[in-house]
């Protein structure tokens, strides 16, 4: 049966058929080592939460990939100073390929690849799952924000720690997909500041749910799922200002508390945290590593924003005037300081993270 234009379809101009997630993964299959990398690092973020490892896991990198090339040679880079943490930190490559906007602005890889408005989705998806591909075999575990509810099929299964964003934490839709997703979830707090949407994520998450999206061969299919036990607060700030000190982390924990869940928190230490100021982020690095060693038990992860170069740069400039390994969207701190930065925390905590999980580990919820 055709469309009736009449009344149907009336400001779409077309309808672009798009690959499968089954074709794309054909395409960029995954091996057994990268299923091994992801699994390890998906069950050392559960032990983590679980309280059966001591680390911290930190979410490290570009505020949004828009460079395939520069995000690889950040990751060579990131994974050399993994290993060199190990003992006391687990590093995430933080990969964003989708972002949301408060009202316009480049939506990231997978949605315009050319960064010039064309909308080559497909192209997008290409380029985002190549990349995951290429971390996998690197045996750089990546993170990633579900901000589309179709486009997890294409990638997620590379995926080792998912965020659903601040403007999309109270949206039904997003705490629904998280319920379905096989990775640890943690959910911003509101851009208002507000803690209780994030914890209602939370409670919704765990819950079996049942929503529309697309099965791996693209067809609409209503998805089912069992729930995630695996979803935490992550602290961004709010349009209030920070919320990363003693008072609100502990204002945090009784609220995750009262709701029945265990206490686990992430900092970003970006956005509102930082106030959109790169170097403020050592200080509230700062400030959270001088928490744990003064007895806080419920801070399980950091995010940090990264990329080679300081700073950001405007799209509006031109493609080609962009500045290799600079951010197109919020500015970073540069990979030096990022390296001193978290070797300096992983001095701070070598000596302390051991002793802090004594005696409080928690039933697991989950392994793969």
């Amino acid at each position: 049966m055709t469309v009736d234009r009449r009344i149907e379809n009336i400001n779409v101009y077309s309808e672009d058929p798009l690959i499968t997630p089954t074709q794309l993964k054909k395409e960029f299959p995954h091996t057994d080592k990268h299923v091994e990398t992801i699994r390890v690092a998906r069950n050392r973020i559960f032990n983590i939460m679980d309280r059966k490892e001591h680390r911290l896991f930190v979410v490290v990198g570009p505020c949004s990939i828009h460079d395939v090339d520069a995000a690889m040679e950040y990751a060579v880079r990131l994974k050399k100073l993994a290993e060199e943490v190990n003992d006391t930190l687990m590093l995430v490559m933080r990969v964003y390929f989708e972002k949301p906007r408060t009202t316009v602005g480049w939506q990231g890889l997978i949605n315009d690849p050319y960064l010039d408005g064309s909308g080559q989705i497909e192209e997008g998806l290409r380029q985002a799952r190549k990349l995951l591909v290429d971390l996998a075999e690197l045996g750089m575990p990546a993170a990633g924000e579900a901000l589309d509810l179709v486009s997890p099929q294409y990638v997620q299964d590379l995926i080792s720690w998912t965020a659903i964003g601040a403007r999309t934490t109270e949206s039904q839709n997003h705490r629904k997909m998280a319920s379905a997703l096989s990775t640890a979830v943690g959910f911003k707090n509101a851009t208002n500041g507000d803690l209780a949407v994030a914890v209602n994520a939370l409670l919704s998450a765990a819950r079996s749910n049942h929503f529309l999206s697309v099965d791996p061969e693209g067809h609409v299919a209503v998805i089912r799922t069992k729930g995630n036990p695996y979803t935490h607060v992550v602290l961004r700030g709010g349009s209030n200002g920070p919320n990363y000190g003693t008072d609100e982390v502990a204002t945090c924990e009784k609220l995750i508390t009262a709701a029945g869940l265990d206490a686990n928190i992430m900092v970003d230490c970006s956005h509102a945290n930082s106030e959109k100021d790169p170097a403020k982020q050592l200080v509230v690095m700062d400030e959270i590593t001088d928490q744990i060693i003064n007895g806080n038990q419920s801070i399980i992860g950091l995010m940090i924003e990264s990329n080679l170069e300081w700073g950001n740069q405007p799209i509006a400039n031109g493609v080609g005037q962009l500045k290799y390994g600079v951010s197109v969207t919020d500015p970073c701190i540069d990979w030096n300081t990022t390296a001193s930065a978290i070797r300096k925390m992983h001095q701070q905590l070598m000596g302390v993270l051991p002793k802090r999980n004594e005696g409080s580990h928690r039933k697991s919820a989950q392994k793969i």
